[in-house]
C-alpha cells in the first residue's frame, strides 16, 4: 500500500495507508463519535470542505450501498480511520468503501491512531489539516491560510427546485444542503414537497402555495450567508408554519437577532444526549454541528430555548414567542439513528394543522 500523511496546522504529522482518491487535499479536520453510519456521514453536505475523522476503529465492513447515501456526491475533503475493513459484506452493498472514495475523488488514510489525534484536537481546537503524499517545506505553510467558506452552500445545494411529490401537506424546503433523510420523514408523512435553491425568492416561494417552510441543514459558517437569506426567514416566519434544522436552526436564530459562535472541536456522530426543557424529556441525537448560537444572545430575541445538549448545555433547540416556528441544532432525520427526536417532524405536521395558510 502507499504511504500517506495526515498534517495539522500546528505541525504535528501522522504516517498512515493511502486509499480512495489518490490526490492531495487539505481541510478543516473534524471526527465523528458514530460506530456506524459512515456513508451517511461522508455523503452529508454538512461535511463539505472538511476531511472526517470516524473514531470507531473499524470503518467500511458493511461497505456502501444504494440506499444510506445521502446527496449523490460527496463533498468532504477526505477520510481518516484507524482501519479500513479488508474484508465487506452486507446484502445490499454495491462497492466497497476504498472504490466509493475513489469514485468520489475523496482521498483516504488508513492505519492512523485516531484516538490520539481526537485527543489532539479536543484540546487544540479544531484546525486545518492536509493528507499528503509526501511532506514538503511548504506543507505547513499552506495550512496557515485561511479556508474560505464563503461558497460552501453554493456547492452543496441545489440550482433547481424540483418536486418530491404526494397530496399531503405541501411543503416547500428551503435546501442549504439537504440530507435525503430529510425528504424521506417528509415522504412518510405523505407531505408534497418542493424544494427550493437557497437563492429562492419570496415570490417564488409564494408560487408554490405551501403549508410550512422547511428550512435544511448545510456546511460552513452560517454568518456567511447573505443578509438577504435572513431577511427573507423574518418574512417566511411571519407568514408560515417554520421548522429550521441544524444550519436551519442557526438561521432561525440570526434571522431573529441572535448570534452564532464557532465551537473548539464541535459535536459530530450519534450519541449526543439533548433534554427539552419543556418536558423534561431526555433524547440521544444525531449531531454534526461546528458552530452554535450564542445562549446569551437569545434573551434580547421573540426566541425562548427549547432544547439543550446536557454535556455542554449548547442551544439545541429554538421556538419564537409568537410565530409558529421552531428549530433543532441536531438531526431529528437522524440517520441511521437513533430515532428518538423524529417526533420533531410530527410536531412541525401539528404546527401547520393548527396555524393553516390562506393560500
Amino acid at each position: 500500500m502507499t504511504e500517506r500523511y495526515l498534517v495539522l496546522a500546528d505541525g504535528t504529522s501522522y504516517a498512515g495507508q493511502a486509499f480512495g482518491s489518490s490526490r492531495e487535499t487539505i481541510g478543516e479536520l473534524v471526527f465523528s463519535t458514530g460506530m456506524s453510519g459512515y456513508q451517511q456521514s461522508i455523503t452529508d453536505q454538512s461535511y463539505n470542505n472538511e476531511i472526517l475523522m470516524f473514531t470507531n476503529p473499524l470503518i467500511g465492513n458493511y461497505g456502501v450501498n444504494r440506499d444510506n447515501l445521502e446527496s449523490q456526491h460527496a463533498t468532504c475533503k477526505g477520510v481518516v480511520v484507524r482501519e479500513l475493513a479488508r474484508r465487506t459484506a452486507n446484502w445490499r452493498m454495491l462497492t466497497s468503501l476504498d472504490d466509493f472514495l475513489q469514485q468520489q475523488d475523496v482521498p483516504g488514510i488508513s492505519e492512523i491512531d485516531t484516538r490520539a489525534v481526537t485527543r489532539h484536537i479536543r484540546q487544540a481546537g479544531t484546525m486545518r489539516a492536509a493528507l499528503v503524499n509526501k511532506i514538503t517545506e511548504t506543507t505547513v505553510a499552506e495550512l496557515q491560510q485561511p479556508l474560505d467558506g464563503s461558497s460552501l452552500i453554493a456547492t452543496s445545494a441545489t440550482h433547481n427546485a424540483y418536486p418530491v411529490p404526494a397530496t399531503g401537506r405541501r411543503i416547500a424546503v428551503l435546501d442549504f444542503g439537504l440530507k435525503y433523510s430529510i425528504l424521506r420523514e417528509l415522504t412518510k408523512r405523505n407531505c408534497d414537497v418542493m424544494v427550493l435553491p437557497p437563492t429562492a425568492s419570496l415570490e417564488e416561494i409564494h408560487a408554490v402555495h405551501p403549508d410550512g417552510i422547511l428550512l435544511t441543514n448545510g456546511p460552513g459558517d452560517p454568518q456567511d450567508v447573505p443578509h438577504q437569506t435572513l431577511a427573507l426567514i423574518r418574512q417566511l416566519e411571519e407568514q408560515y408554519p417554520l421548522f429550521g434544522i441544524c444550519m436551519g436552526h442557526q438561521l432561525f436564530a440570526l434571522a431573529n437577532g441572535a448570534t452564532t459562535v464557532k465551537m473548539k472541536f464541535g459535536h459530530r456522530g450519534f450519541n449526543h444526549p439533548v433534554r427539552n426543557l419543556e418536558t423534561g424529556r431526555i433524547d440521544f441525537t444525531s449531531q454534526n454541528h461546528g458552530y452554535m448560537v450564542d445562549r446569551a444572545s437569545v434573551a434580547a430575541t421573540k426566541l425562548t430555548i427549547l432544547l439543550e445538549e446536557i454535556n455542554d448545555h449548547c442551544v439545541e433547540g429554538l421556538c419564537h414567542q409568537t410565530l409558529p416556528a421552531f428549530s433543532a441544532q441536531f438531526h431529528p432525520d437522524a440517520a441511521p439513528g437513533p430515532h428518538d427526536t423524529d417526533y420533531l417532524f410530527d410536531k412541525f405536521m401539528d404546527l401547520i394543522d393548527r396555524h393553516p395558510v390562506h393560500n
